[in-house]
């Protein structure tokens, strides 16, 4: 019997903030999967090489980048490393499937968001996609994916994260433009919202009553793994979602339903 080719096999993912949480699951998900995988980091180069040699170990391919979000020429600095890493390893240049993963949240109420916390996380969370996007148009190849992670939170009133959630309400929106503009050149644009998630974005799961409030706001009694969140990107990256764009799918095992 035949092996079944890997789903991702032959394409190169870029994604961001992929050394850590989600955004680590997913580059080892698409590595796993036959993808050659960029592991974007801004800070952690410790925790970037730490995935790349996890994903090497599992017979996978990737390598790190490196550039910090948030700051005036982020996304040309990305693309720039990018490219350079591929032309290092004599790889094609150009991208199949780019993850906007990375994001901060500022976990405070309006009345306690400072300006300087508002710049940053809408720096980081919506503006470097935007513009990761923009200058990747001319790298991303036709027939490609494009996955905009964003959150549970743009669907309720969550006043502890309020910033936080309108810049993935903006993202929710850039998905949609990107997914018209976009068909003609068969790349899809969707969004994956996670609910609550075991990642070290949220500090206060150590706090054994949050944590156990957020596991029963999912129907299935648990806080979500990196990796659900990973399986739900592989798929809509694949030829498998082809006809599926400009879609918010909820990751978030179902936290809230009825309420």
């Amino acid at each position: 019997m035949t092996t079944p080719t890997p789903r991702h096999e032959g394409r190169t993912a870029l994604v961001t903030g992929g050394s850590r949480g989600i955004g680590r699951a997913v580059s080892r998900r698409l590595a796993r999967e036959g993808a050659l995988v960029a592991v974007h980091y801004g800070h952690d180069e410790t925790a970037a090489e730490r995935t790349v040699k996890e994903i090497e170990a599992d017979g996978g391919r990737a390598f790190p980048v490196h550039a910090e979000l948030g700051v005036p020429g982020d996304a040309d600095t990305l693309w720039a490393a990018f490219d350079r890493a591929l032309a290092e390893r004599g790889a094609e240049p150009g991208v199949d499937i780019l993850v906007n993963n990375a994001g901060i949240t500022v976990p405070r109420r309006i009345d306690a968001v400072t300006e300087a916390d508002y710049d940053r996380v809408f720096a980081i969370n919506t503006k470097a996609p935007f513009f990761i996007v923009q200058r990747g148009l001319n790298r991303l190849r036709d027939g490609g994916r494009i996955v905009n992670i964003s959150s549970v939170v743009t669907r309720m009133a969550y006043p502890h994260l309020v910033s936080y959630a309108m810049t993935k309400a903006a993202l929710d929106h850039l998905t949609l433009t990107l997914a018209q503009e976009l068909g003609p050149r068969g790349i899809t644009v969707n969004a994956v919202a996670p609910g609550y998630t075991e990642t070290e974005i949220n500090p206060t799961l150590a706090v054994p009553e949050i944590r156990r409030r957020y596991s029963e706001a999912s129907v299935f009694g648990r806080l979500g793994d990196p990796a659900d969140i990973a399986d739900a990107v592989s798929f809509l990256a694949s030829d498998d979602a082809r006809w599926v764009t400009g879609q918010w799918l909820d990751a978030s095992g179902g936290a809230h339903l009825g309420v």
